[in-house]
């Protein structure tokens, strides 16, 4: 579909796109065939992605990068790999994320929120009542909403562009690929 057929509202979607990252991605093209959904799920990753959220930016993309290793999204990791680097990561860290319960670089509210992220992932695996305790223990009952919501948020853009087999648009200056433990 041309960007001229799109209706306004996802055309200023698209136009960001194209002077943040220099071209329209994938996965806006494709919502865009759903305008109202594309508006929701802006407005929706807005309001987590918030300079007053209680989650810190760089912890915000750890968790968005883990989730899209677990689904297969290859967009989303090298976008999400990106923004984590803006954000201060460091690549180590993003290359020990997989490993992230045994390795040093993370702290102990980084490893629970981890822990989460990979049990609401994996649905299989699911949450537990130690889990959830553990979260207790470094998080407030509103940040555990707000990491819910954003992991949430993550597996529902991951599982659409792998479906759709989005290919990664080559943001991350290094690749960053860890498989599921």
């Amino acid at each position: 579909m041309a960007a001229r057929r799109y209706p306004w509202y996802v055309r200023l979607v698209l136009a960001a796109q194209r002077r943040k990252y220099g071209r329209e991605l994938g996965p806006a093209l494709l919502w865009g065939r759903l305008p109202g959904s594309l508006l929701a799920l802006t407005l929706l990753y807005r309001s987590l992605d918030r300079g007053t959220s209680p989650i810190v930016p760089g912890l915000r993309a750890l968790l968005q990068v883990r989730v899209s290793q677990i689904n297969g999204c290859a967009f989303c990791v090298d976008l999400n790999s990106a923004a984590a680097l803006e954000r201060e990561v460091t690549h180590e860290r993003l290359a020990a994320l997989a490993d992230f319960e045994h390795s040093p670089l993370f702290g102990e509210r980084e490893k629970a929120a981890l822990a989460y992220a990979e049990a609401m992932t994996d649905t299989r695996r699911g949450v537990d009542e130690p889990l959830f305790d553990r979260l207790r223990q470094v998080f407030s009952d509103a940040e555990i909403i707000e990491l819910t919501a954003l992991l949430a948020f993550q597996n529902l853009s991951s599982k659409f562009n792998s479906a759709l087999g989005v290919p990664a648009p080559g943001l991350c200056t290094r690749p960053v690929v860890e498989e599921d433990p």
